[in-house]
């Protein structure tokens, strides 16, 4: 069964970040949305942890969030942008949802 994991909360403000990649289960999503888009800023532990999941499970930002954030170009490699339709598509793509918060 695949699930998408969404994280709205930074990695440097709550524990869900580090809950969700203990978590998550290869073959499944993580999609960081609002604050959790810090979690993917490079050069950060965060970074590094999401980078290692990163083998078995893909990983997303809302680009309106990262832009809104000032994030552009600041995210680890791999990290695929999707608009708002494309957090619907995920919605729609996997079994079930799982929100962080």
């Amino acid at each position: 069964m695949t699930m998408l994991h969404t994280i709205n909360k930074s990695p440097f403000e709550r524990n869900a970040f580090d809950s969700c990649l203990t978590h998550v289960k290869k073959g499944s999503a993580i999609l960081l949305i609002e604050d959790g888009v810090y979690g993917a800023t490079q050069g950060t532990a965060g970074a590094t942890k999401l980078a290692a999941a990163m083998k078995d499970v893909a990983v997303y930002a809302l680009q309106a969030d990262v832009e809104m954030r000032g994030m552009q170009g600041r995210l680890i490699d791999g990290v695929k942008l999707v608009d708002y339709g494309g957090f619907v598509d995920l919605v729609t793509q996997h079994q079930n949802t799982q929100a962080w918060l």
